[in-house]
């Protein structure tokens, strides 16, 4: 296992320390998790993308071509655009 000397700041480390306490773990469990978890996430996105870069546009265009046109079942309805709020 490899140690790393790491500079947080104050508040993200009362985060994590509030965290750990409410989990019933080590502050060191937590920040390895938070790392892991991450790290997790980085991949998964990069595969996204990597999968997205693969991809055959036609194709897709072309399954998507022989979904019928038909009314969305009640509730399944795309809302109509928000309006944007103007401050008074």
């Amino acid at each position: 296992m490899s140690s790393y000397p790491l500079r947080v700041p104050d508040h993200i480390m009362e985060q994590a320390r509030a965290a750990a306490a409410e989990d019933g773990v080590s502050i060191n469990q937590m920040m390895v998790a938070f790392i892991a978890e991450g790290l997790g996430h980085r991949r998964g996105l990069k595969m996204m993308r990597d999968r997205a870069a693969r991809a055959d546009m036609g194709a897709a265009a072309v399954v998507l071509d022989k979904v019928p046109d038909v009314a969305p079942e009640p509730g399944d309805e795309i809302p109509p655009p928000r309006r944007p709020s103007h401050p008074a």
